[in-house]
């Protein structure tokens, strides 16, 4: 999958398909088998380009997933899409054991919130599947990537975290042309960290790698309207999608399919017009 390719006419609506009890946006209401099945099917008709499907919840201060929990969660999942849908699948995992049994269930991508630093077998099982992989920016963990993260100049040090992981991939035998990055909105940042990376795409674009965007209904968002009612995040995530592609964002990741479908749409005609003189 050459991903020069894939963004050839379009950036991509990437929906997410959380199979976990607890997951901050839907509080587990794609759980059960036959639920995120049916889900991922509406996402297909909704335009979605990739389904990323996890089965382990990383917002803060969560804990970790016992590994075979977490195979039991996604690989019928997987399997069940693929025999059905020739749909794009992203394994949302960090974990070794579970982005192989993921590919080999169907799924064609690694979105790894690690970039390949917490399992030191995943980049080993990423170049030899020939996945695509995307690689994420997080200070610390899921449990305490939030308490008290900080940074001189966030851009900067985001961007070259992710040039190293990048370099590093490839050094592992990944295609330089199968990496995306993610300066990992939400994951160890600040509120102002959040603004800053969504304002400055451009910069992680100068590594020259497709550039994916995770704002969507995060928490942030919320601090920013003064509340913590999901349902009030809900414009406001469309309009950081339409901003994270304005900016020249590759991939939107999103909860909102056929909402975003509009955004990016519109969005096309608009950055289509030509330059004014």
């Amino acid at each position: 999958m050459a991903w020069e390719k894939r963004f050839k006419d379009k950036p991509l609506v990437m929906g997410i398909l959380n199979v976990t009890p607890d997951s901050f946006y839907d509080g587990g209401a794609y759980f059960t088998q036959d639920k995120a099945i049916e889900r991922a099917f509406r996402m297909i008709e909704e335009g979605v380009d990739i389904i990323d499907v996890g089965g382990e919840t990383t917002k803060p201060f969560s804990e970790p997933t016992p590994e075979k929990e977490e195979l039991r969660r996604v690989i019928p999942v997987i399997a069940s899409i693929r025999k059905k849908s020739d749909i794009p699948i992203s394994i949302d995992t960090y974990k070794a054991a579970i982005a192989e049994a993921a590919l080999g269930a169907g799924a064609d991508i690694v979105n790894d919130i690690s970039s390949l630093s917490f399992d030191p077998a995943m980049a080993g099982v990423v170049a030899q599947a020939h996945a695509p992989v995307i690689l994420m920016h997080i200070k610390g963990t899921p449990r305490d990537m939030q308490v008290s993260p900080s940074y001189e100049n966030v851009v900067a040090e985001v961007t070259a975290f992710l040039a190293e992981r990048a370099a590093f991939a490839e050094s592992c035998g990944i295609a330089g042309d199968d990496i995306v990055v993610d300066p990992g909105i939400g994951f160890g940042k600040r509120l102002e960290d959040n603004l800053a990376l969504m304002r400055e795409i451009p910069a992680l674009k100068k590594l020259g790698k497709p550039v994916l965007m995770g704002t969507s209904m995060k928490s942030f968002i919320g601090r920013i309207l003064g509340t913590t009612a999901l349902e009030d995040r809900a414009e406001v995530a469309l309009a950081s999608a339409a901003i994270s592609v304005w900016n020249g964002a590759d991939i939107v990741r999103v909860h909102d399919v056929a909402g975003t479908r509009r955004v990016v749409r519109f969005m096309q005609a608009l950055m289509a017009l030509p330059d004014r003189k």
